[in-house]
C-alpha cells in the first residue's frame, strides 16, 4: 500500500493548502438558532374546549336536577344518560381549558403545544 504523504527532508509532498481553524469564540452558531419563537395560540381549539365545557356543565346540572326530581318527568330512565353524556362532554373541555389556562400563565410543564390544533 503506498504511503499517503511522502516526507522528503521534512517537507510534505502534498499540494493541499491548509488554513487556520476558526477561533474558539466563533463556533458557527448564532444566538437566534436557540431562541424559541413565541407560542402559537390555538384559538379554535380553545373555543371548542369552552363550548364543550359549557355544554357539559349544563347537561350535568340538568341531569342532577332531573335525578333529584326538581322537574316533573314522565320517564325517569332518561335522567342517568343525560348525566353521563354531560360528564363525557365536560371532561375533555375542562382538561383542555386547564392546559390553556396554565400555559397562558406560564406554569412549567404546560404549553399550547399540548392542545391539539386544527391545521387549516
Amino acid at each position: 500500500m503506498p504511503a499517503r504523504n511522502v516526507v522528503s527532508q521534512g517537507v510534505l509532498d502534498s499540494k493541499v493548502r491548509y488554513s487556520r481553524v476558526a477561533s474558539d469564540d466563533d463556533d458557527g452558531y448564532i444566538d437566534l438558532q436557540f431562541k424559541r419563537s413565541p407560542p402559537k395560540v390555538p384559538y379554535k381549539a380553545i373555543v371548542l374546549a369552552t363550548v364543550l365545557f359549557l355544554i357539559g356543565s349544563l347537561l350535568i346540572i340538568i341531569g342532577a336536577l332531573l335525578l333529584a326530581g326538581y322537574f316533573g318527568i314522565s320517564h325517569s330512565d332518561r335522567t342517568v344518560p343525560v348525566l353521563i353524556i354531560g360528564i363525557l362532554v365536560f371532561l375533555p373541555g375542562f382538561y383542555h381549558l386547564r392546559i390553556a389556562y396554565y400555559a397562558s400563565k406560564g406554569y412549567p410543564g404546560y404549553s399550547y403545544d399540548d392542545i391539539p390544533d386544527f391545521d387549516d
